[in-house]
């Protein structure tokens, strides 16, 4: 599926390829380790399930709607930096910090003052990943034009990336053992400085290692201030509406939420359903089990999905290699339950790669597809708006994210699973094991039906990229003879 304009693409170096996937790093590590520590507080620390809803629900929506602000301000923005470099910079400052801050809980604390003081925290927190991520996603967009070498720095910054869901798991490990620390809420408020600073300098190395071109004096921006903010503003919502009326990109953001969203209301089951159903309630007993649902699955992605999938986008197109990895995903959760065997925690091991396929694939496609969107936007628009795409497309994301919280507190509370007792109500469990399989099916099964006349193939980029190449040359030969 080549042609002259893919032979004659330039190779983006390895090193940017390595320092935007540190930034992926961070990027996922931050979530990963929230994700792992959540489960503290209900727990550990006394919250009622709806609590729990709540936290993952609100901080969510707020920066899922700051999310089209910060990738406009993106875009517009003029400076020796360029327009991305210095909010990556700033945002992971932020992002560090208030994670630091946000679970320096302690249980002597009345629950309805750790809610409040986490949900503040959380907040800022959130408002910090977005400053970070919206710009941080654009510079990866940015980094190529040619349709398989932009596949090509989405999976390695997947690959790099994929690293935190091996790393975080073992926080559970180290949170109940007592070998470690006398109980989880002291573990996290320890184990938060630890991953607050070290992914915050790793969010920094894109900001510091990237290159971009200085857009100083480009007369084409419109910086976001406070006499145009009425203006852009309203640009904003005419953006977001120009963007999602492209139907490639509207199947792209609604296939992920699907999948996305199907996948994290039950991922937080994990730990209780390996606790509850395989060990009966002890912890203890069920050791590093819970880790290694986690971890093994994370590896099998970095090892074998990741590298299968950049594999078959080349050979295929990417819609077909999306249809596939999912429908193996959809396997893999049948298996899960199928292979969560009293008795026998090990078998739920051999479904882990079949499962893995479907988060494993997803952003590797879906954020190259997104990036050959934009040229398909720059032919129609004769704008460059990587910054509004990526915020509306991690906008679906997030927006998914927080649904996924409260469901997962509705859940629990309809099926009257109760986080902590030592015994479950007759059925709870079961329920669970229900909702974890069952959810992310349909989820990956609507999306599949989505995605199925997705119609921005190889050739199509390939045509567009080959007419924005004309259109620049004739512009820049219109200058030179003026």
């Amino acid at each position: 599926m080549s042609n002259n304009i893919t032979n004659t693409k330039v190779m983006v170096p390895m090193s940017q390829k390595i320092a935007f996937g540190l930034g992926m790093l961070a990027n996922q590590m931050f979530p990963a380790a929230l994700g792992i520590f959540m489960v503290v507080l209900v727990e550990n620390l006394g919250m009622p399930s709806w609590m729990w809803g709540v936290l993952f629900f609100v901080p969510r929506i707020v920066d899922a709607f700051f999310d089209p602000i910060m990738g406009f301000i993106s875009d517009n923005t003029k400076s020796d930096w360029g327009r991305r470099r210095q909010y990556v910079f700033v945002g992971s400052i932020i992002m560090g910090i208030s994670f630091i801050i946000m679970w320096q809980l302690y249980r002597e604390n009345s629950v309805t003052y750790n809610f409040i003081f986490f949900l503040v925290m959380s907040l800022i927190f959130h408002i910090g990943l977005s400053i970070f991520s919206v710009p941080y996603v654009a510079m990866g967009y940015e980094m190529s034009d040619d349709f398989h070498e932009r596949t090509s720095i989405m999976a390695i910054s997947q690959w790099i990336g994929q690293w935190a869901w091996v790393i975080a798991p073992w926080f559970w490990v180290i949170m109940y053992d007592p070998a470690w620390f006398p109980n989880a809420d002291t573990a996290t408020r320890t184990l938060a400085i630890w991953v607050g600073l070290v992914f915050m300098l790793l969010a920094m190395v894109p900001a510091i290692f990237i290159k971009s071109k200085s857009t100083k004096f480009d007369d084409t921006l419109k910086p976001l201030t406070v006499k145009t903010i009425g203006g852009s503003l309203k640009e904003i919502l005419s953006s977001f509406k120009e963007a999602f009326s492209n139907k490639p990109f509207r199947k792209l953001c609604i296939a992920t939420f699907f999948i996305f969203n199907a996948f994290n209301t039950v991922a937080g089951f994990t730990f209780f359903i390996v606790v509850y159903y395989l060990f009966n309630g002890d912890t203890a007993a069920a050791g590093i089990w819970p880790t290694l649902f986690g971890c093994i699955g994370a590896l099998a992605t970095t090892f074998i999905v990741i590298p299968i999938v950049a594999w078959m986008s080349k050979k295929m197109e990417k819609k077909t290699a999306f249809l596939i990895s999912q429908g193996i995903s959809v396997f893999g959760y049948i298996l899960l339950w199928l292979l969560f065997i009293p008795g026998k925690p090990y078998m739920f091991l051999f479904a882990l790669p079949f499962f893995a396929f479907g988060i494993g694939s997803l952003f590797t496609l879906m954020m190259s597809m997104t990036a050959d969107v934009c040229d398909m936007d720059e032919l129609a628009s004769g704008k460059r708006r990587e910054g509004i795409f990526g915020a509306i497309y991690w906008w679906m994301v997030k927006f998914g994210f927080a649904i996924a919280g409260l469901l997962t507190g509705v859940i629990m509370s309809a099926v009257a699973f109760k986080a902590g007792a030592p015994t479950q109500p007759e059925g709870a469990v079961t329920g669970l094991r229900l909702f974890f399989s069952g959810v992310p099916i349909c989820g990956t099964l609507i999306a599949m039906w989505i995605m199925w006349d997705y119609n921005l193939t190889e050739k199509k980029a390939n045509e567009i990229k080959k007419e924005l190449v004309e259109r620049k040359a004739l512009a820049q030969k219109q200058v030179d003879q003026i």
